[in-house]
């Protein structure tokens, strides 16, 4: 049957959903073209897009800059006393691993109430009331209130490549059961 255009078709179409499968998650540049600076409008940026488990977001800025996580309080009162994460190495990238909203301020004095902020909600079930989620991954990252290192463990790693392995187990499956389908006629 492999060598029928019937045959042939399957093959096609199970080779195209082994590729799709594992592409399907996206990589966000906060702000596109301008970065994580002030005179951008975040809240625009963010409308219309579908953050889902899986996707990244990466913060591009100057040394002026920072990237800090936040809660949600501290995110509506620009408040960066109390960060859950810091960074400030002008390039952080960070894995949405779980459902919920984030927050992210820049940590400059005045920066965040100039609009230098973002809120976003990542689909993929409901959320577990945590604003926290995983640590950002950055080359190089600064202590936090209390002088708690902000970087990625080995459990938040796996949290994000288990969203990879899922996509790429699931288009495996659809190889499979192709393959299946291509012996069985």
């Amino acid at each position: 049957m492999a060598g029928t255009p019937r045959g042939r078709l399957l093959a096609i179409v199970v080779l195209v959903a082994v590729v799709v499968v594992p592409a399907s998650a996206k990589d966000y540049t906060v702000g596109d073209s301008s970065g994580w600076k002030p005179g951008v409008d975040y809240t625009a940026w963010a409308k219309g897009k579908s953050f889902a488990i899986g996707d990244t977001l990466s913060f591009q800025y100057s040394s002026s800059h920072s990237v800090l996580e936040v809660s949600e309080a501290d995110h509506s009162a620009c408040s960066a006393s109390n960060p859950l994460r810091s960074h400030r190495d002008q390039s952080t990238t960070v894995p949405l691993t779980k459902p919920g909203t984030r927050y992210f301020i820049c940590g400059a004095a005045g920066h965040c109430a100039s609009g230098m902020k973002l809120a976003i909600t990542v689909s993929g079930g409901t959320d577990s009331g945590s604003s926290a989620g995983p640590a950002m991954r950055a080359t190089n990252t600064t202590p936090a209130a209390g002088g708690a290192t902000t970087t990625a463990d080995a459990g938040e790693s796996d949290s994000s490549a288990a969203g990879t392995g899922a996509r790429l187990a699931t288009g495996l499956l659809f190889a499979a059961v192709g393959l299946a389908v291509l012996m069985m006629g």
